[in-house]
This record gives structure tokens, C-alpha cells and sequence, in this order.
């Protein structure tokens, strides 16, 4: 009957409206809270609750976000790509502009997602801005493709002008000026990201008299991020640089100021030990890399003597 086939397409309507389900590769990972099932799970109790009333009204939530002006954990925007540099042969730099001198609004050390689409998948992972916190009219994130990778497919697809959609701020650490006597930072390769606007917050601030060890370990001395900028930061009395390197084993190749600085091989308990007994104050640790890395250390600080509440894992 015609009543029956008007029930059908409104129930076929209805079901058109249902949230989609995320699949697990849409998921960083990172504990992210909101996580995009925590999303979906909202969504979906929403379209739950307006189908039982049959008031299409009720959804008018999602809509109202679709063009999101400022920077939400729930909701992507989009920001235009402003430049890209690529640092090593593999790791991009890769600038966003904001609108007017407008800042992103992160504390350092939080980090955002990006979300990619590739053959129609979507994925997200975490990245965290390498730009000073209160930069303006910018931020910048440091990228590393992997050969396998879905959204070092995507990101390898980036040309300046183009748009890429991020959502955050997320992340546990909030840095406070002097409320450690000595930050002892811990990264392998992009790790260095979350370290670098803390850094950068602690010599912006002349009353900020933290001490800092940055320990960075890359497999080549070629590999090393940012050596300008960490070469910039190691002149201030407060901060000193060292890096660890698996793939080297001659010093003669390095350029002099980096031989005092750096040993070969891996970042291990007894390299730990020394740089915790070394440390001018009582240190806390912030520690970022692989999983696999960032377990390892974990292990090697609380062999060192660190309890759980002096270091931070990103």
C-alpha cells in the first residue's frame, strides 16, 4: 500500500543519515580523547534518539560543525599548505597558514591529527607542531614518510596551496616554567617534535631557569633534524645537546662540534645512568619515539632510579 512504501523510504532516508562506523585504520592510536569512535559512538546515540522521535532536527548538530572556524578535538578544518621543505630524504617540514596572525592556541608538547584519504581509506595519525606555541599566522609539523606508508602516500601528494585537515589539541604534558629543575628529553628521529616547543618555550622566557639535556638519536649524523635550530639552542647556559647515532662509527666524519657530543650505538641503560648522574639537578624526563624505543627507555630510567612520576612518555 502507499502508506507501507512511504514508511519504506523514510526508513531507507533515515538509515542513509546513520553515522558511519570508523574503521580501525581511521583510529591514530594515540589515546586520543576524543577518539574518533568516541565520536562516532556520539553521533550515533544522537541519530538513535531523532529516528525514535522521527525529528530530523535532532541531528542539526553535526551540520552546525561542518564549518568549524577554530580548532576542535571533535571536528576537522581544513588549513592550506604554505610551504614545504624537505630535511632529510625522507622527512618533510611542512608549514600551515593561519588565518590573519591568529595562533593555533597549543600548549607545548600537544600534539593534533591529520586525517588522509587514500583509494577512498581514510586514516588519521598524530602529529606534533614543531612551531613555537605562540607563533603566529603559522604553524609548522615535521613529517616522515615511510616507503609502506598510507599517509606518506598522502603527504607525498602535498603541493604548496593545497589543504589538509587537522583536529586536536591532544596530549597530557603541560610544561610550566621552573617547575622542574632539569628536563632531561629523550627523542629518536621525529620524536625530537614535542621537544622542540618546549625547548624553544624555556629560552624564549629569561625567568625560565629550567636546565635542559637533549639527548636526539638518528641513525646517521645526515639524519639529524633541525641542526641549525639545536645548534641555536645548545648556546644558551641552560641547555646542552647530545646525540646518539646507530649507523655511525667514526668521529673523524663529523664536524668538530659535534665529536664531544656524540656516541655510537643505541641509547642504553648505561648511557642513561651516566646522563641521569649528570644532570645539574633532580630530572624529569620526557621521552618520544617508536613504541618500541619509547618502552625500552622506560625501562632503562626506572632501572636509573626515576619513579613513574619523573618522566613522561609522549
Amino acid at each position: 500500500t502507499m502508506g507501507e512504501r512511504e514508511e519504506d523510504s523514510t526508513e531507507e532516508a533515515w538509515l542513509q543519515l546513520r553515522p558511519v562506523e570508523p574503521l580501525p585504520s581511521q583510529c591514530c592510536g594515540g589515546g586520543c580523547s576524543p577518539c574518533v569512535f568516541d565520536l562516532y559512538h556520539r553521533d550515533l546515540a544522537r541519530w538513535e534518539a531523532a529516528r525514535a522521535s522521527k525529528d530530523r532536527s535532532l541531528l542539526s548538530g553535526q551540520e552546525s560543525q561542518s564549518c568549524p572556524s577554530k580548532l576542535s578535538p571533535e571536528t576537522f578544518l581544513a588549513f592550506r599548505i604554505s610551504a614545504m621543505d624537505k630535511l632529510t630524504k625522507d622527512t618533510y617540514r611542512v608549514r600551515f597558514a593561519l588565518p590573519g596572525n591568529s595562533q593555533l592556541g597549543l600548549q607545548p608538547g600537544q600534539h593534533l591529527i591529520l586525517r588522509g584519504i587514500v583509494d577512498d581509506l581514510e586514516i588519521q595519525r598524530a602529529y606534533t607542531p614543531i612551531s613555537p606555541a605562540n607563533s603566529e599566522g603559522y604553524f609548522e609539523v615535521l613529517i616522515k614518510c615511510y616507503q609502506t606508508g598510507l599517509m606518506s602516500r598522502y603527504v607525498k601528494s602535498w603541493r604548496v596551496g593545497d589543504t589538509a585537515s587537522w583536529r586536536g589539541p591532544f596530549g597530557g604534558f603541560f610544561y610550566k616554567p621552573n617547575q622542574y629543575g632539569e628536563l632531561l628529553m629523550l627523542a629518536a628521529g621525529t620524536g625530537l617534535a614535542p621537544m622542540v616547543p618546549i625547548l624553544q618555550n624555556i629560552t624564549d622566557n629569561a625567568d625560565d631557569e629550567t636546565f635542559v639535556t637533549l639527548v636526539g638519536c638518528f641513525k646517521t649524523f645526515e639524519g639529524i633534524y633541525l641542526k641549525t635550530f639545536l645548534q641555536e639552542q645548545a648556546r644558551f647556559w641552560n641547555v646542552r645537546t647530545f646525540f646518539v647515532l646507530s649507523q655511525e662509527n667514526s668521529l673523524e666524519q663529523l664536524p668538530w662540534s659535534y665529536r664531544e657530543k656524540t656516541r655510537f650505538g643505541r641509547l642504553g641503560q648505561g648511557l642513561i645512568e651516566e646522563l641521569v648522574h649528570c644532570c645539574r639537578r633532580k630530572p624529569f624526563a620526557l621521552v618520544c619515539g617508536s613504541a618500541e624505543f619509547t618502552e625500552d627507555i622506560a625501562r632503562c630510567l626506572q632501572c636509573a632510579g626515576l619513579t613513574g612520576d619523573s618522566y613522561f612518555l609522549f
